[in-house]
């Protein structure tokens, strides 16, 4: 499905004529950014499309050597690629950040952006979270995303993440669902593509929808943080790089048939019928209408209760959180 970049500013231009999506004025207004370089991570997950549709908006905001980074060492959390100054600023889901948080590493959180990009999968002995009591779960890295949120979940039902399952790790990001597969383990929480792949092969039973099950689908998954030092020293920048994904996140929820065509074409994800499904299941109007600081709180009080992190949640959010930008541009943006 060919579908050029003069082919997208095209749309783009006609979807955002008389619109806000643009903002009225307010880029224009500013100062230029104090850089305009700009590094993103490159996430192994099509429900960061609004990182990627932002390739556009970033350069109308005036950065002009946009980068994404690969993630380096698949044994390490992908997070720390911020915290290490490696990328300046990034998509990633919150609850990953939390143990940076809980390290006093160099990063913020400084916007929400969406929901839902989760679905726990279990083998036929797993029908509810307190079955996974005993079991094997599957996961890219200890003490990644996947494993800091399935914790979360797993105190929440009054289980001890540290004793009462299993983890295991391939020697890849992507291994995690192979050992589910091959069945070496009894659960797997998948993140999009992987819960629509599964589906498609019929492999499994979704256990949990964090797009769908309360409280989980009160809650962010996806937030933007950045490197502590670089929104010290580029505030115009981190603004700029923040409205852009965020307009990539209304064009996600405006027009997902166009954003999952920028999918394809750039190639972050080949088969336009995936992208197009993972587009349409996930609210990405969330930013404009939740409050992130809820969702750090809520796994916060989790991990700091089962003691996986050890710092108040209160102070976590105290040293780890800078919403003025998010504040900013609700108004800004305001539909």
């Amino acid at each position: 499905m060919a579908h050029t970049r003069r082919q997208f500013l095209t749309e783009l231009s006609a979807l955002t004529v008389g619109s806000t999506l643009l903002g009225p004025g307010f880029a224009h207004a500013e100062p230029p950014p104090e850089t305009k370089t700009i590094r993103l991570l490159h996430l192994p997950a099509i429900c960061a499309a609004p990182q990627y549709i932002a390739e556009e908006f970033l350069r109308l905001e005036g950065f002009e050597n946009i980068q994404y980074v690969e993630l380096t060492d698949t044994k390490t959390p992908g997070a720390y690629h911020i915290a290490k100054g490696l990328a300046d600023i990034s998509m990633w889901d919150l609850p990953a950040l939390l143990p940076l948080l809980d390290a006093n590493e160099p990063v913020v959180v400084l916007a929400g952006v969406h929901a839902g990009c989760f679905e726990l999968f279990g083998n036929s002995s797993v029908n509810g979270i307190r079955d996974l009591k005993g079991k094997t779960i599957a996961v890219s890295v200890i003490g990644g995303s996947e494993y800091v949120l399935l914790s979360s979940i797993i105190a929440y039902v009054g289980m001890d993440p540290r004793k009462d399952v299993r983890w295991i790790t391939g020697t890849k990001v992507r291994d995690a669902m192979r050992l589910f597969v091959e069945k070496k383990a009894d659960a797997f929480l998948a993140f999009a593509p992987q819960p629509q792949e599964l589906r498609a092969k019929k492999i499994g039973r979704v256990i949990l929808n964090t797009a769908q099950d309360r409280p989980w689908s009160q809650y962010f998954c996806c937030v933007i943080a950045g490197n502590r030092e670089f929104v010290r020293k580029n505030p115009i920048a981190t603004k700029r790089a923040i409205r852009a994904i965020l307009k990539g996140a209304d064009l996600c929820a405006d027009q997902p048939e166009q954003a999952a065509r920028h999918l394809v074409a750039k190639n972050w994800e080949p088969r336009y019928g995936i992208a197009l499904e993972v587009l349409k299941e996930l609210p990405y109007r969330r930013w404009r209408e939740a409050n992130p600081e809820d969702t750090l709180r809520f796994h916060a009080l989790r991990l700091y209760e089962t003691g996986l992190i050890k710092t108040d949640p209160n102070k976590l959010i105290a040293q780890g959180t800078d919403w003025r930008f998010l504040n900013e541009l609700k108004k800004e943006l305001k539909a």
